[in-house]
């Protein structure tokens, strides 16, 4: 039984043009995943709507063999607690602590009231302690996320993402603000997630070479539609044109020089 399953999923924020749609694929545990198009493609979309951030208009969306839809706000929050969620932005409280933020990663596991006054098990704490060690975080513990450089905010976003033990990361251009350097720290830490934890991840990227490096999987998108669902190596000159349109240009001259022959 796959992951994630999407059937038919159509959304529309007006009448003039759909931000998806009639969107179908499946994710098997483990996989990376890069999904790939020009701005406004509706990657953001998509991903908002795998964890109900927003609600699609036709479709169906299985996740961990739960329809999505129609779920009770306890099931939903349950749900919500199987998928991380890594921003462009991070989306980090930038006067807490690297360690406040991870913990609260924990939130969908606790009570109102427990979360209102950061009631975390010593357990909780230590997990939190190991995570920010694996992401190199370990001597900004206790620093203000304003402190931060931005690859290392999106480290504590990551962070913050896996002490929910999800089943699935979800990762909206996590490096689209980032130098090369901190966008490669961060795109290797995705990866071995997928393949050490075996985390489902899907990353949304406007990088073609960034797909091609590390998924093993990508799907383009354009106007709403997949237009391309297949491995990196078969990923042609003519299908990257069909996924960024007048876009591609630039995208395939550097695909010819890197990737031809």
């Amino acid at each position: 039984m796959a992951l994630l399953e999407l059937k038919n999923v159509s959304k529309y924020y007006n009448q003039a043009a759909p931000a998806l749609d009639n969107v179908s694929f499946s994710l098997e545990e483990g996989e990376f995943v890069s999904i790939i198009g020009p701005s406004g493609a509706g990657k953001s979309t998509l991903l908002r709507c795998i964890n109900r951030m927003i609600e699609v208009n036709s479709g169906e969306i299985f996740f961990d063999g739960e329809l999505c839809s129609n779920l009770s706000k306890k099931k939903l929050r349950n749900l919500r607690t199987k998928i991380g969620m890594i921003f462009q932005h991070y989306n980090l409280v930038d006067r807490l602590t690297v360690i406040e933020n991870v913990l609260h990663g924990r939130l969908g596991y606790k009570s109102t009231l427990a979360g209102v006054i950061g009631r975390y098990t010593k357990d909780e704490k230590s997990q939190a302690l190991r995570i920010i060690k694996i992401l190199g975080l370990d001597e900004q513990v206790y620093k203000r996320c304003d402190q931060l450089s931005g690859g290392q905010k999106q480290r504590v976003g990551i962070a913050r993402a896996l002490i929910q033990n999800p089943k699935i990361i979800l990762c909206d251009e996590p490096i689209a603000s980032l130098d090369p350097n901190a966008a490669k720290i961060i795109m290797d830490h995705l990866k071995n997630i997928s393949q050490e934890m075996g985390i489902t991840v899907i990353v949304n990227l406007h990088q073609v070479e960034v797909a091609l490096k590390y998924s093993e999987r990508i799907i383009g998108i354009n106007k709403g539609r997949v237009v391309f669902d297949g491995m990196p190596g078969n990923l042609t000159p003519e299908q990257i044109q069909t996924i960024y349109g007048s876009e591609s240009e630039d995208l395939i001259f550097d695909f010819g020089e890197k990737y031809a022959g």
